[in-house]
């Protein structure tokens, strides 16, 4: 399984991530905000709230919302 090592808020939807099979690059999340649980972090200053979950090993925001280390990986620009 593949898991997130770290996470950085860049600028409006976009962060830098570094996955634990050595690759590390840039996510764009602009086109991914859609649904009730995504939409909140349409608020860049909710967005920017962008937290590693430990136990889940992937990115978490405030209001519960995550995304799958898999389908960040397909997103990352390196």
């Amino acid at each position: 399984m593949l898991h997130i090592k770290s996470v950085k808020h860049i600028s409006e939807y976009k962060l830098w991530l570094a996955f634990d099979d050595g690759t590390a690059g840039e996510v764009d999340l602009a086109n991914a905000l859609n649904g009730p649980v995504f939409e909140p972090l349409k608020d860049i200053e909710l967005f920017s709230k962008v937290s590693l979950d430990p136990e889940l090993e992937t990115v978490v925001w405030p209001n519960g919302a995550d995304f799958a280390p898999e389908f960040l990986k397909q997103l990352q620009r390196g």
